[in-house]
């Protein structure tokens, strides 16, 4: 049966191009952008690179959203620049993959700056984009709803993320691994394409733009900063550091320090992707239910952890675990603090905020990237402990301690301090465990099966409520 979405049928179909769309650009995402470090790894980069690639190209490239706001201000038009944005990004994957290829002596320097270009164009159509789905979607479902396309674009995520691996490694057993990268990105740029003809078809309701509010003076500054949304974003933005100081780098430290094959490379990175699928719409439903600052806190107290179990093992299939334990927790904190966005911004002001929250959140990124990079160069290639000298395989495991420390510091001083934006239900923590970690296949289907029947019953909506 048919999902429907909203009441409106315009809308409705409208929402059904986004899934679409976000399938079309998880192709993109997945088969393409995921493999950034990797092919900077083959053009010989350096550590501090890899740290200057992860970082650079999302700070400059988040101003473009100041710039989308301010665009919208002056045009009055949102749909025509989410267009233009998208357009723009499917173009950048022909610099991507031939500029290296050209001018080869400056091949690193020449991808960063297309990188550059990549992201840019993608946050000139995102502000915008997060505008017309906030006006598009019910709050009331708003959980459920980002939760389906978030599963949707993760399954279509991990299968290219799949194929773009194992089209890698045929063509690196074969000596042509530049090959196999031309294929990937020439796939990424369809799949954009794609995703522009989806965009097309959305209806934008007339009257609505994502425009900057212009400041004014001492008093608009004095009433930012009052808000909670900027705290949560200043959280946001430390986190963004801490986690930066080592997420760059498992690349670096799978590919280069332990000789992982692109198929190795490739499953690792699979095992996170996949399991959000599995999760998602459980996640989503208990946001709509019981609120986002549960689900926020309890994955947030756990995002900590994750390079901390990196360093247990060099095995590949004890690695794989732990990227599925990535995904899990990585699924429930970033749909939780979306979605306490989209409700604690008032839709008059969400330009605004969202352009001061990106910004702050890019700003974190580039200077913990920066950092990793540097301690990465920097430190032994042993721990030292009460007179016990620990060596390490990489440097990079000092880096994934210090990762460790900075999550836990901030997680622990920011999260007891976050507050719900509606009224819901309660639900304590343990229940929270429970309900996810009972989670299967099977009860995620029936799950689904059941909840869009009694959305459907007009009965089940008077009865419960």
């Amino acid at each position: 049966m048919t999902r429907r979405y909203s009441r409106d049928p315009v809308v409705n179909l409208s929402l059904r191009h986004s899934l679409k769309d976000g399938a079309a650009y998880a192709v993109m995402a997945g088969g393409g952008e995921t493999y950034f470090s990797a092919f900077a790894l083959f053009l010989k980069a350096s550590t501090a690179q890899i740290g200057f690639l992860a970082s650079v190209p999302p700070l400059l490239a988040s101003f473009a959203q100041v710039f989308s706001a301010w665009l919208g201000h002056k045009t009055g038009k949102r749909k025509s620049i989410i267009l233009a944005g998208a357009v723009l990004q499917g173009m950048a994957w022909i610099p991507i993959a031939l500029l290296p290829l050209v001018f080869p002596e400056h091949a690193v320097q020449l991808l960063i700056v297309a990188v550059i270009a990549y992201y840019a164009c993608g946050n000139l159509a995102a502000l915008q984009w997060s505008s017309l789905m906030g006006d598009l979607v019910d709050e009331r479902k708003r959980g459920r709803f980002f939760a389906r396309r978030t599963r949707l674009s993760s399954i279509t995520s991990f299968v290219s993320l799949v194929l773009a691996g194992l089209t890698l490694h045929f063509f690196t057993k074969h000596g042509i691994t530049m090959h196999g990268y031309l294929v990937v990105f020439a796939v990424a740029f369809v799949a954009r394409l794609i995703s522009v003809y989806h965009l097309s078809k959305m209806y934008d309701p007339p009257g609505h733009v994502a425009a900057l509010e212009v400041p004014g003076g001492k008093n608009w500054l004095l009433g930012i900063w009052h808000t909670p949304v900027l705290r949560f974003s200043l959280f946001i933005a430390l986190v963004q550091f801490s986690v930066a100081i080592a997420s760059p780098f498992f690349s670096v430290y799978l590919l280069r320090d332990l000789k992982f094959s692109y198929f190795e490379f490739m499953s690792c990175t699979a095992g996170s992707v996949i399991i959000q699928f599995f999760t998602l719409n459980r996640w989503g439903a208990i946001s709509d239910l019981f609120g986002n600052r549960v689900v926020m806190i309890t994955c947030g107290m756990a995002i900590p952890f994750i390079p901390f179990l990196w360093l247990f093992s060099t095995n590949f299939y004890y690695l794989v675990f732990t990227q599925v334990i990535s995904g899990f927790v990585w699924a429930g904190f970033s749909l939780s603090t979306s979605n306490f966005l989209y409700e604690a911004i008032p839709a008059g002001k969400r330009a605004t905020f969202l352009a001061i929250h990106n910004v702050l959140a890019n700003t974190g990124t580039f200077f913990g990237a920066m950092l990793g990079g540097f301690l990465g160069v920097v430190l032994p290639d042993e721990f030292h402990l009460l007179g016990l000298d620990i060596p390490w395989v990489s440097s990079l495991c000092n880096v994934f301690i210090i990762s460790f420390v900075l999550r836990a510091v901030t997680a622990a001083l920011f999260l007891p301090r976050v507050r719900e934006t509606r009224r819901v239900k309660q639900m304590t923590f343990s229940s929270l465990i429970f309900r996810v970690g009972r989670f299967n296949a099977l009860s995620g289907l029936i799950f689904d099966i059941v909840g869009s029947r009694r959305r459907q019953n007009p009965a089940a909506r008077k009865t419960n409520g």
